[in-house]
């Protein structure tokens, strides 16, 4: 991985070539949620959509662009908090789940996990429960097949001893251990965003990917990319893409030259 040197006006231009030429059609647009659309908060529940965003995406899909969202969040919570089109496919969990949005809600869920998922996800939990016992600012998420320790709010020192313990717990399980921005996640499945937006891509029968993410685990993503797909990295950070932004409201910016040279507008 390397230090990319485009930025957003080659990725300006890069995109307005995408959506001139029919030959890339169709495009999907698989996005990550936090950090990539949404800036990033201290309290996960008061991460949105930038209203922006929300324009823009509405614009995409009407002009025939297949969305997905692509999120180490659960389905349920990503589908709650974001505003995305009907239509739009959410991946949750890193992709051990994914639905299609429809006017009537999520259209389906993964399938269940088998016994011996469920309690090695049973005995994860329990253990990081005592890895964030007593450490401020630390606590514990459960996903639907995975659970995940947060720092965002510890110490440094703090921050590290929990890691390497959650680290520790899922070594010793023979869990899926996914490391994110102040997150350590044990998965009971073995998936990850580059399986994920393989499988979507397939799916909506798409020619062209453009993969925009923050996070380590968005790295997955953009190693599956193929010759002609556009890979964004938001922030700081080695990364594989091709172009790189500083935050979500240049890639909103970014979408809207998209949206703009698809409709005629630009």
């Amino acid at each position: 991985m390397s230090e990319p040197c485009p930025g957003p006006s080659e990725l300006a231009d890069a995109l307005t070539a995408l959506a001139a030429d029919p030959g890339r059609a169709p495009v999907l647009l698989a996005l990550d949620f936090d950090g990539t659309l949404a800036p990033l908060q201290d309290d996960p529940e008061q991460s949105r959509i930038l209203p922006a965003g929300v324009v823009v995406l509405r614009r995409l899909a009407g002009a025939g662009v297949r969305l997905a969202l692509v999120s180490g969040r659960g389905l349920t919570t990503l589908a709650r908090l974001a505003e995305v089109p009907v239509g739009t496919v959410l991946v949750g969990s890193h992709g051990a789940e994914r639905a299609r949005l429809t006017p009537a809600g999520l259209t389906s869920l993964p399938d269940p996990l088998t016994p011996a998922q469920a309690d090695r996800l049973a005995t994860a939990g329990a253990q990081l429960a005592r890895v964030v016992r007593g450490r401020e600012g630390v606590w514990v998420e459960t996903k639907p097949a995975a659970v995940v320790v947060h720092t965002r709010l510890a110490a440094p020192d703090v921050a590290e001893q929990a890691l390497t313990q959650a680290r520790t717990v899922g070594a010793r399980l023979g869990a899926h251990v996914l490391e994110g921005k102040d997150v350590v996640e044990l998965a009971v499945v073995d998936v990850d965003k580059g399986t994920a937006v393989t499988a979507v891509r397939a799916e909506t029968g798409a020619t062209t990917v453009v993969y925009a993410g923050d996070d380590r685990t968005d790295e997955h993503a953009l190693a599956a990319l193929r010759p002609g797909d556009l890979g964004i990295k938001v922030g700081a950070g080695q990364t594989r893409a091709t172009f790189r932004v500083p935050d979500p409201q240049a890639v909103v910016a970014a979408l809207e030259v998209l949206a703009d040279t698809i409709t005629g507008t630009r």
